[in-house]
């Protein structure tokens, strides 16, 4: 009976996700899905570039986890260097705390040194849930989002913003793309 009741709270999560994904959409309660930390056998191994479209069980759960955290912030509000759903998100911190929070693993602080982080770039045409997007003008990186699927990313955008889903094709955001990373060995 408790399986179920996961399940079906997991299910009315994502639903509910995707039903709020216009960028003034209602906050949605914060609550998380169960977390799953990496075990002793478990590595974190970042897969060749001709291998990125390979997928393992584990590294889709894990994409899932994350992917699944990330919309559940949805709404907090942003802040200048803030890294907690209690003290708001800037871009870095909200995938710092993501990744951390479902995988136990430590990224680097900034868009920039992620930008710069271990792992394949991947085409825009490539992207896989959990894959970082980046954004900034002249190649220089300013901003990064988590892909979540179907075109569509979430990221803390600005200051008076919130964290929110928006679409990769919008005006500003092809206009300001940069690339996108592979973080997950999948």
């Amino acid at each position: 009976m408790m399986a179920q009741t996961k399940h079906l709270t997991i299910v009315l999560a994502v639903a509910t996700a995707f039903a709020i994904s216009a960028c003034g959409g209602p906050k949605i309660t914060k609550k998380s899905p169960p977390k799953k930390k990496p075990t002793a056998t478990q590595t974190r191994q970042v897969p060749s570039a001709g291998n990125v479209t390979s997928t393992s069980t584990a590294s889709t759960a894990d994409a899932n986890n994350v992917v699944m955290r990330a919309m559940s912030l949805v709404g907090t509000p942003y802040s200048y260097g803030g890294n907690t759903p209690e003290g708001g998100f800037d871009c870095s911190g909200l995938v710092n705390y993501v990744y951390k929070d479902m995988l136990n693993l430590k990224l680097p602080r900034t868009s920039r040194d992620l930008a710069a982080y271990q792992g394949p770039s991947i085409a825009a045409d490539r992207l896989n849930t959990g894959d970082l997007v980046f954004f900034g003008t002249a190649g220089n990186v300013s901003h990064v989002g988590i892909y979540v699927g179907d075109g569509r990313f979430v990221h803390a955008p600005s200051t008076g913003g919130t964290v929110r889903m928006d679409r990769l094709d919008g005006p500003y955001w092809v206009s300001h793309y940069t690339g996108s990373k592979r973080i997950l060995g999948r």
